[in-house]
């Protein structure tokens, strides 16, 4: 309480964290622990978009375009980062 350099407040977390604490009373009931749990990494697929400043949906809808023909092996190369970095040099295999 001395220090002037620290802020008195954490309003910039509080408002970093209002997302998820808003859907977290509207997700508690989900329906079904299956649904739950699909639900999260959905979440974090998009927040793992939102950090590495990929558009959610291009990058969605180039998963779901490939992923269905994928192999196994190739599974690391959905990753938000890696589709990021493959955007980037523009190797892309989106229709």
């Amino acid at each position: 309480m001395d220090d002037g350099v620290l802020q008195i407040d954490n309003n910039l977390i509080g408002n970093l964290i209002r997302p998820s604490a808003l859907g977290k009373k509207n997700w508690f009931f989900v329906g079904h622990p299956g649904a739950g749990e699909r639900s999260a990494v959905i979440y974090t697929l998009l927040g793992s978009c939102r950090r590495h400043g990929v558009n959610p949906f291009d990058y969605l809808k180039d998963l779901f375009t490939r992923l269905p023909g994928a192999k196994i092996t190739e599974i690391r190369e959905f990753t938000p980062v890696a589709w990021a970095k493959a955007m980037e040099k523009g190797v892309t295999q989106a229709a």
